[in-house]
């Protein structure tokens, strides 16, 4: 299937609430009906989604929205709990299984109005099996994980926004897969009660939208802070590793930076040369040691009754898991908080990091998710991180630019991931609203 032929289609939610300012009900429906057509339309193809609302409950949900989120669709990843949705967490042991209370993170998208339209697919308890949903871009390719249905879903324009989470790199990956938005906020702005636990150290609510200024809202709106873009701000500096002790980029992940760092220098941004230390790469087995140790245990009752229902993947990982002690435990904790100790010199002199967001583009097939080395080491310091899109590899898929903040510097880092994709939109001629043609 040509890219012609694909079903990207992601649609701005600062478009929608425009469109209705007049008249905020008429547009809640639109939208709600807007959504659920484009499931039936799609999803047969895409396979986003685990669970679907009824047209008269979402227009029902819809009529009675209030707030800043007032009758916008949106879709929740299948691993955070929701009362009026089966929530099986991407596993057979949990089918059928219906919480009697919702997540914390969507019942603050419904206070402020969001419509919940759906659940989407995650890869089985949020780690590493691949899923059926397919990439919006290229259905032959895989839209990423654990992620997948939510980055899919906005790509394809299911809904202006989606909600995800992030272990290793669940949000930023799929997004870039995927083209679209997505921010993995600092750990802990946003309340991870209900969502089904794999590593408390790291596990991150994230948020999907078409592009960085939508994303940027939802953030403000569910946080409470003051996180929308504000185009009056400064010109930042942007620190660029020179080499990297996870993986080296491909090709096209090496060209869709350089793409990036020209026109963010064409913009008046600027750009400087960033050499990580010993302790960086010190980071790749603690994060593993961590997450290791601690899904041992969140996730026990499953390996102990269960055992044969998990996936060959998540048995074999589990199964090292258990060999995991204490003493490593402590010791690759000791070793994080070393490294958030000394997180500050990497932005001495810069306002944010930037790097690719994925090793390449979306892998073709569905065999694997793809690969999260970019984005473990930033979710283990805690770090917020946006998927920039906007640029596409050599055989014109996307891979997105990755934009890494201070710990609880949300909207610096926002600001400047919201700068780049300014900038690659100005420099491509493109407007916001012809992107999703490119």
């Amino acid at each position: 299937m040509t890219l012609a032929q694909s079903f990207y289609r992601p649609q701005s939610a600062y478009a929608l609430l425009e469109r209705g300012a007049q008249n905020p009900h008429e547009r809640s429906s639109r939208a709600v009906l807007e959504s659920l057509a484009r499931i039936e339309e799609v999803d047969a193809e895409v396979r986003a989604m685990t669970a679907v609302a009824t047209h008269e409950a979402a227009l029902a949900n819809a009529s009675a929205a209030q707030g800043p989120l007032a009758g916008l669709p949106v879709v929740v990843k299948d691993i955070l709990d929701t009362h009026d949705f089966v929530t099986s967490y991407g596993s057979p042991i949990y089918a059928d299984h219906r919480p009697k209370s919702d997540a914390a993170i969507v019942t603050l998208l419904k206070r402020n109005g969001a419509v919940l339209v759906g659940k989407t697919v995650t890869s089985e308890f949020a780690y590493m099996a691949p899923t059926v949903t397919r990439n919006p871009c290229d259905p032959g390719r895989t839209a990423g994980g654990s992620s997948s249905g939510s980055a899919a879903a906005v790509a394809a324009g299911i809904a202006p926004f989606a909600i995800g989470s992030q272990t290793g790199g669940s949000t930023i990956r799929p997004a870039s897969f995927c083209g679209v938005a997505g921010f993995k906020p600092t750990l802990g702005m946003l309340p991870t009660a209900g969502m089904k636990c794999f590593s408390w150290s790291f596990d991150t609510v994230g948020l999907f939208a078409a592009g960085v200024r939508d994303v940027a809202y939802l953030a403000q709106v569910l946080s409470g802070r003051p996180l929308a873009l504000d185009r009056n701000a400064e010109p930042p500096v942007f620190g660029v590793p020179e080499t990297y002790p996870w993986t080296e980029p491909s090709a096209n992940a090496s060209h869709v930076l350089d793409t990036a760092i020209r026109a963010i220098e064409r913009a008046g941004g600027r750009v400087r040369p960033l050499r990580f230390d010993s302790w960086m790469a010190e980071l790749i087995a603690a994060h593993d040691t961590i997450q290791s140790y601690e899904a041992w245990q969140t996730l026990g009752f499953e390996y102990d009754c269960h055992r044969a229902q998990l996936s060959p993947v998540l048995f074999a990982f589990l199964a090292r898991a258990s060999n995991v002690d204490a003493a490593a435990y402590a010791n690759a904790c000791a070793s994080m908080a070393r490294a958030k100790a000394r997180l500050a010199e990497l932005f001495d002199g810069v306002t944010a990091l930037l790097t690719p967001s994925a090793p390449d583009e979306a892998p073709d097939g569905l065999a694997s998710t793809g690969d999260p080395a970019f984005n473990r080491n930033w979710t283990l310091l805690g770090s917020p991180c946006v998927n920039v899109p906007g640029l596409r590899g050599a055989r014109g898929a996307p891979i997105g630019v990755q934009v890494i903040g201070r710990p609880l510097d949300d909207a610096r880092c926002l600001a400047a991931a919201g700068f780049v994709e300014h900038a690659i939109i100005a420099s491509a001629g493109i407007t916001v609203s012809q992107r999703a043609a490119v």
